[in-house]
């Protein structure tokens, strides 16, 4: 009896150990709709097109030699479907339980960090476009540069009706004159203008 169920699940049991599998990705392409990649299972198995998929608003392009999981649905080795990657080679370790982490293997990261504090670091540049970016600190901002460049104005009290730009300032202090201690006369407007 027991060899006739054997025989008869012996099909099943093949197709549900042939459903999950450990892969190497050796290439990934990003140019369609959805990722695809060519991966390497056991035993040299190459599957060339498994789809790749990832979480809605995150997308990244795994190197060659990261690793990943593979589902091959009704165990049907044709078509697999890549649902899990990562890469022990620049995975960020050492974290602090809850805390979470972007990373490249340049080593440029996002971490979110216990504590409610969240670090930005960029090797070369950090760049932020938008139309209006508000920055709201509750007790200051501070930059540690050792130079700070705007290409626009700079406006001081913006929200209330006495706030001046930079551009009034020194059109105001380049044109001022004032009356001159012990006479009666006002001074010339400054020889430089600021």
């Amino acid at each position: 009896m027991i060899e006739a169920i054997r025989k008869l699940t012996e099909d099943m049991r093949g197709k549900m150990q042939l459903m999950v599998g450990r892969a190497i990705l050796a290439a990934t392409r990003d140019g369609g709709a959805i990722q695809t990649a060519q991966v390497q299972l056991l035993d040299e198995e190459i599957h060339d097109d498994a789809e790749r998929i990832q979480e809605y608003g995150f997308s990244s392009v795994p190197l060659a030699g990261a690793e990943g999981v593979l589902v091959f649905v009704g165990g049907n080795r044709d078509h697999g479907l890549i649902i899990a990657t990562d890469d022990r080679r620049y995975r960020k370790n050492a974290m602090a339980p809850g805390e979470v982490c972007l990373y490249t293997d340049e080593g440029d990261s996002v971490v979110l960090s216990r504590g409610r504090v969240i670090r930005v670091t960029a090797g070369a540049e950090l760049s932020v476009t938008a139309p209006l970016v508000n920055v709201v600190a509750s007790s200051k901002v501070r930059m540690v540069t050792p130079r700070l460049e705007v290409t626009g104005d700079i406006r001081d009290r913006c929200d209330a009706t006495d706030g001046r730009t930079m551009a009034q300032m020194r059109s105001t202090y380049s044109a001022h004159t004032h009356r001159e201690n012990n006479t009666n006369g006002d001074t010339n407007t400054p020889t430089q203008a600021v």
